[in-house]
């Protein structure tokens, strides 16, 4: 059986255009659109949809303002945000308002499809949650904020948090800084322990809000 998607833009073209791409695929059905925030609620109750592809800037009611209204009436659809914006303010304040990643809208449909199958599974995304010219910045981040807990982080480690940040495995990381897996495995370890966060997802999250990865 297919997974019900409810995808929400409000630009008709790009809605198209992401249904047409769906349809080629027999594991997922978008059973619903909607071209604003203020139709969610509704689209959700008439077709009971396994997740929600959301865009992030929509008039009336935006991406943010949709997932914090399904909190608020504990509405437990887990939603991808969707979107050309690759602002990383914008992924922050979609994860702590509980959105379960994050995508750009040039994203592959095998990359969209193995997302969508993951979320509804249960787990969260990471990627991308960086733009590239904070990724090239991360070398130079050593130092620059002023939190007790990050001060401790090395050059190293931010750079490893960085590309944690930017969706890269352990084995990623470990090719991209020619280190061994088991190397980056205890950076990241590490990391957690310094920051004081029990994942990678809250690591990154913590790191954004410090300003550790964005000068």
């Amino acid at each position: 059986m297919p997974i019900k998607v409810l995808l929400v833009d409000d630009q008709q073209l790009l809605r198209e255009g992401i249904k047409s791409l769906l349809s080629i695929s027999d594991k997922v059905q978008v059973v619903g659109e909607a071209s604003d925030g203020t139709q969610v609620q509704g689209k959700i109750e008439q077709t009971h949809p396994d997740i929600i592809l959301l865009d992030v800037s929509m008039p009336k009611m935006n991406g943010i303002e949709v997932l914090q209204q399904l909190q608020q009436l504990q509405i437990n659809v887990p939603a991808i945000i969707l979107t050309t914006f690759d602002d990383h303010e914008y992924i922050v304040e979609g994860l702590k308002a509980g959105a379960k990643g994050y995508l750009l809208k040039d994203v592959s449909l095998d990359k969209l499809i193995e997302s969508i199958e993951h979320v509804v599974a249960g787990g969260q995304l990471h990627q991308p949650v960086l733009t590239e010219s904070l990724i090239s910045r991360l070398g130079q981040s050593a130092d620059k904020s002023d939190d007790k807990n990050s001060e401790s982080l090395t050059a190293r480690e931010l750079q490893v948090l960085g590309l944690m940040a930017n969706g890269c495995s352990n084995k990623e990381i470990a090719d991209v800084l020619y280190k061994s897996e088991g190397t980056i495995k205890n950076h990241v370890s590490n990391i957690l322990a310094k920051l004081g966060v029990r994942d990678r997802t809250r690591a990154v999250l913590l790191a954004m809000e410090k300003g550790l990865l964005s000068h």
